[in-house]
């Protein structure tokens, strides 16, 4: 008799940190539904696998029967959704709390073995930042309707497709001046492989439950983080820290530029929200259970940045070969001028 493979739905499955987790459960041997509100969009998850085993379906978390039917026959799910800026209907309460307890409470109901909500560090309910409330009550929804749920608690996460440490380096292309704000704010990024790795093994290990706290190897202010960013694409920025009443100001200004533009402009670029969360450091707290405890070693940026930042160099995968060429270059002229 033939064994069918276990079902996992993962919620957000075709974003930055879903890819990841679908391929490494693809691996793992298990179908996997991604589910996301526009399949259409999600065609690249089918390569993440081995051939109909990984499936975009329809579902939106703020939808109680499309998301009830992407859980049924699942044997776990797995909640990657989450916002850095709100848009229109898609906002924190909505996705955050309401969306979080929706899967939370259908998982139950539906006799889910394994749910894993994936959660943000700093998560708190009654953090002044709208974002880490909304996390924090997420959180508290989850468990409330799943009590043996796995909440990941990532930092900044850093990889391939990550929207920090790429942001900042596009910004040094064409700028000579960085500015920032809660330069002085200490942070713990982590691999998106490690955060994909522990939600698997949130999955597989059923002795796992509760929170998890994941940060890498290192902890560094956001100067610190972008003067070594700066070092790898190899360009001398100025990194300027703005006054956190300043940042207020401006994250103000384009918060009320997107509210006016009626959907026309997104802000993308600093929200008065983030500006609260810069304010406070966002590394694992010293008694957290960690990735050590999910039997996953955590990855240190130097074994990774290089690998993707390179094209943000002057001469981008050029750029070895052009520094050799002018050494070379300096070497002939120095010859030929004590000749």
């Amino acid at each position: 008799m033939q064994i069918q493979p276990q079902i996992v739905t993962i919620f957000g499955g075709s974003g930055f940190v879903g890819k990841y987790i679908t391929q490494q459960m693809a691996r793992a041997g298990w179908r996997v539904r991604v589910a996301v509100r526009r399949p259409q969009e999600a065609i690249h998850v089918k390569t993440l696998g081995g051939v109909g085993q990984v499936e975009p379906i329809q579902a939106n978390i703020r939808d109680e029967e499309s998301t009830r039917a992407a859980i049924a026959g699942a044997d776990a799910v797995i909640n990657c959704v989450g916002l850095l800026q709100e848009s229109g209907a898609q906002n924190f309460e909505a996705l955050h709390v309401q969306g979080a307890e929706r899967i939370a409470r259908l998982s139950a109901e539906a006799g889910v073995a394994r749910l894993v909500h994936v959660s943000a560090l700093g998560a708190d309910a009654v953090a002044d930042s709208v974002y880490a409330s909304t996390k924090g009550k997420g959180e508290a929804a989850v468990l409330k309707a799943f009590p043996k749920a796995v909440i990941l608690r990532p930092s900044v996460i850093f990889g391939t497709e990550d929207k920090f440490f790429n942001r900042f380096a596009t910004l040094a292309r064409y700028t000579l001046v960085i500015p920032v704000v809660g330069a002085g704010s200490l942070l713990q990024p982590v691999y998106v492989d490690d955060v994909a790795a522990a939600a698997v093994t949130a999955v597989l290990d059923h002795t796992a439950q509760g929170v998890y706290e994941l940060g890498g190897p290192d902890k560094a202010s956001l100067r610190e983080l972008l003067d070594y960013m700066l070092e790898i694409i190899q360009r001398r920025r100025l990194v300027l820290n703005m006054p956190f009443f300043l940042g207020r100001i401006m994250g103000s200004i384009w918060d009320f530029t997107a509210k006016v533009s009626m959907g026309i402009f997104t802000n993308t670029i600093l929200t008065a929200d983030q500006v609260k969360q810069l304010a406070h450091d966002n590394v694992v707290a010293d008694d957290a259970r960690t990735l050590a405890d999910l039997g996953v070693t955590a990855t240190g940026m130097e074994a990774v940045l290089p690998e993707y930042l390179y094209p943000h160099r002057p001469y981008g995968q050029y750029a070895e070969l052009t520094a050799s060429a002018d050494n070379l270059a300096g070497v002939r002229n120095s010859r030929s001028t004590t000749g």
